[in-house]
Formats: structure tokens, C-alpha cells, sequence
């Protein structure tokens, strides 16, 4: 099987309906799109949280099925038609990297990646799905951008949407998949770079887009759930009662638990630092003027501010459902749809980037 992904992210028409389908270790996402003539429509979403009961410590084959559960009542509450899905990977056994070679005949391209692949990825190639996509240049060499995946990650996400009474049609990455997302509905800067800032539950995804058409993608382990743990632990609460004041559904009076939050984003904060240190150091790499922040994370009160403070760019909420309407008169289910992309939308990036994809 193949990943499949589109360069610098222009895409075709739809030929066939797929749901984009975000499976993560917390929640899942699902989502269909239309696009037309002056955009894109929502034409069906929902997202379902996945229950931790029973399904703790070694018991692998009752998290699955909790899995496999919550991706049926998804796509149940979204009204999705279609049973073609494309699904997203993301996080150490994904890599996403650029390479250069001098001029070679077109047959020995293939190898050359292979083997590039082989030096650049932080695990065995040998038993890794490895694409590529060649992007057009003025020079003599040979550009491009590959991407690899571990087999057995992919196979995971086959198996959960197989055991869902889907078809797995397309593998993408997640990191491509939010820059897709970005470029189709939201403007550029010319000769500056964008930043989208995924925080979920699972990892952490970090895109830049520049005009130079070369997509930088790097997945950190520090994620949300990282934060909320170390909050209950400091505070001596449960999680479900962090989750509840970070998302303002609490009675308690969530500025007292700012303070508590700032320190708990310390470590995502730096990774972010770093990674964005890096990218300052490549040649390639044009100014970054902001940042958009989306996912499950983003969402929570206070920390797109702590992250506008702290980064050394400017940050905002991204919702891409603000470009992206909800067509209530084909399958999207009225009012519970609408509020969902309204209150949600942030953390349906990644699902939405997949539902873009051409199959």
C-alpha cells in the first residue's frame, strides 16, 4: 500500500466521496467535504470520544475494539454515506523529508529515494512504505519530497477502518494533510512561511508552507494529554475534572489553574522552540511571521495566550470551518453538525485535510 500525497498541495477534483477519517488514541474524527465553485462544504462530520474502560494496561485487544466501536458510532452521528476512507499517520515512525540529487537518469530515481530514505529515517526503511513526489525546479538537479511510514503503522489503520466496515482507500500524513487544509482555504503571504500548529492527544504536528513549494513536517511526543496529566498531578485532581475546567464547562474558577497550566506546557513550549530553531537554519527557509493552532488542545482556555507570549511568533486559533460551510441540505445533519464545526472545528484540521484528498 502505498502513501499518498499531492504536491505542494494542489488538488483535483473529487472523484469519489471519501470521509476523512482522524483515528486518534483519544477521540475520533470523521468528515466529509464537497468542494465547489467557491469552496468547500461540509456535507457530513462527527466526533466521538473513545472510553478508556476496561481497556487500560496490557489489554490491547479491548482498546481496539474500543477503537473500532467509537469509529462506528462516528461516522453513525456524521451521516458520512461514502465507505471509502482516507486516514492520516503521524508521530516517530512517520518521516517527512526533502532531498536533492545531482542529475540521474529517470529510472534510477526510485533507488536514489530508497536509499535516501534509508540515511534520513529515524527507523528500518526495510520494512517501511516509502513515496515520493519529484517538485519542479530551474536547476539541473533533482528535487523532491519523500515520505515514509513504518508498515505496521499502516496496517493499523487498515485494520481499524476494516473493522469498521470501511475501505481504507489512501494513507496520508497528518502533517501534509493540515497544509493541504491550509492552502486550499486560506491565503498565503507572499515570500513568508506559515506555521500550523496541531496539539492533539496523540502528537504534536508542526507545518510550514512557504512559496518556495518545500513543506516542512516534524511530529513531537509533548501533546495535550501530557499537559492535563501533569496538571491533575499538581493539583491533586482528577483528570476528567482538568478537562472539565479547560474546556469552561466547570463551576471552578479556571484562572486559578492558569498558572498551573503555564508550567504544564513548559515542555511543549520548547519543543516547539527547538523545532522552529531548526527550520530557522535551513537555506531554504523563508521568514515565519505566524503560527495557526488547531486540534483537540487548542481549545483549551488560556493556552493559545500562554503560546502567543511565550512564541516567538505571532499564534492564533485556526478553525478552517470558518471558510468551510455546513451544507444542511445534503447529509449534514443540521444543528448538531453546525455546532460541532462551530465549538470543534479546531480539532477537525487534520480530519478535514484528509477529506480533501483525491481518490
Amino acid at each position: 500500500m502505498n502513501l499518498g500525497w499531492k504536491r505542494p498541495f494542489k488538488l483535483e477534483r473529487e472523484a469519489k466521496a471519501v470521509v476523512g477519517l482522524d483515528i486518534g488514541l483519544s477521540s475520533i474524527k470523521a468528515i466529509s467535504l464537497q468542494r465547489q465553485d467557491e469552496g468547500y462544504a461540509a456535507t457530513a462530520c462527527g466526533i466521538a470520544e473513545i472510553p478508556t474502560n476496561g481497556a487500560n494496561g496490557n489489554n490491547h485487544r479491548k482498546r481496539l475494539a474500543n477503537i473500532v466501536r467509537t469509529i462506528k458510532e462516528c461516522l453513525d452521528m456524521s451521516g458520512a454515506k461514502s465507505s471509502l476512507a482516507v486516514c492520516g499517520v503521524s508521530g516517530p515512525e512517520v518521516a517527512v523529508r526533502d532531498f536533492a540529487f545531482p542529475s540521474i537518469p529517470s529510472e534510477e530515481v526510485e533507488g536514489a529515494v530508497q536509499l535516501e530514505a534509508s540515511q534520513v529515517c529515524p527507523f528500518n526503511t526495510e520494512d517501511s512504505t516509502v513515496d515520493y513526489q519529484l517538485i519542479s525546479n530551474d536547476r539541473d538537479d533533482i528535487r523532491g519530497i519523500l515520505v515514509a511510514a513504518t508498515n505496521a503503522l499502516i496496517k493499523s489503520k487498515v485494520y481499524l477502518t476494516k473493522e469498521a466496515s470501511l475501505n481504507c482507500a489512501l494513507v496520508d500524513v497528518d502533517g501534509l494533510a493540515l497544509l493541504n487544509c491550509f492552502r486550499e482555504i486560506e491565503t498565503p503571504v507572499p515570500d513568508q512561511a506559515t506555521a500550523i500548529l496541531n496539539v492533539g492527544g496523540s502528537y504534536t504536528n508542526l507545518a510550514i508552507v512557504s512559496d518556495n513549494g518545500w513543506p516542512f513536517v516534524r511530529d513531537m511526543i509533548s501533546v495535550g494529554d501530557d499537559i492535563v496529566r501533569k496538571m491533575a498531578a499538581e493539583k491533586g485532581l482528577p483528570v476528567t475534572t482538568i478537562r472539565q475546567i479547560l474546556s469552561g464547562v466547570s463551576e471552578m474558577d479556571q484562572s486559578e489553574y492558569d498558572q498551573s497550566l503555564e508550567r504544564a506546557s513548559k515542555k511543549l513550549v520548547a519543543d516547539i522552540i527547538e523545532t522552529l530553531r531548526y527550520y530557522d537554519t535551513q537555506k531554504k527557509a523563508e521568514p515565519l511571521e505566524k503560527m495557526f493552532v488547531c486540534g483537540d488542545f487548542a481549545l483549551a482556555d488560556g493556552f493559545i495566550e500562554i503560546l502567543n507570549r511565550q512564541l516567538p511568533v505571532e499564534t492564533v486559533l485556526w478553525n478552517p470551518f470558518d471558510k468551510i460551510r455546513c451544507d444542511t441540505g445534503r447529509n449534514c445533519k443540521g444543528l448538531l453538525q453546525k455546532n460541532i464545526l462551530e465549538k470543534s472545528g479546531p480539532a477537525m484540521a487534520v480530519a478535514a485535510g484528509l477529506a480533501m484528498r483525491s481518490i
